[in-house]
């Protein structure tokens, strides 16, 4: 049943923030950054020791990971490689699918050959063929002839 004098959000005008406010509340998130940094430089100057967790627990972790404390023998943890680490010259493994295509493509050029030299089956029928419509062609020119030669 409808309700009487309420109405839907669907209908509600969009709201847009101007781009002081945007810069205000972007300016007060810096300072709250800087003041949080400068208070955990003066408590790590205390002790070296806590300073160096404090760094470990205070990376952003995104979703439950920061919750729960997770040890998975499975995961790898993605380590990014340095430009002067990368070997160039070596070798790269071919996926499954660039080797089956490298594959396909060397088997379909060796078919090729063998049927332009006449060894595979296809070719061996199309010879034939063109042999019969050879021989049919030739039939029907000299049919052609002798009725031209008799009408002289």
């Amino acid at each position: 049943m409808p309700r009487g004098g309420k109405k839907g959000h669907k209908g509600r005008g969009k709201q847009f923030s101007n781009p002081e406010e945007i810069d205000r509340q972007m300016r007060a998130q810096r300072e709250m950054e800087a003041n949080g940094g400068a208070e955990k430089e003066s408590s790590s100057e205390d002790s070296e020791e806590e300073s160096s967790s404090d760094e470990e627990e205070t990376k952003k972790k995104s979703g439950v990971e920061g919750l729960i404390e997770i040890e998975n023998p499975n995961r790898v943890a993605q380590k990014a490689k340095k430009v002067t680490e990368i070997d160039v010259s070596a070798p790269r493994e071919l996926s499954r699918r660039e080797r089956e295509e490298i594959e396909k493509q060397k088997a379909k050029e060796r078919y090729m050959k063998l049927h332009l030299e006449g060894k595979t089956e296809q070719a061996r029928a199309d010879l034939a063929r063109l042999a019969i419509i050879r021989k049919q062609r030739e039939e029907a020119a000299k049919k052609r002839e002798e009725l031209r030669k008799g009408e002289r």
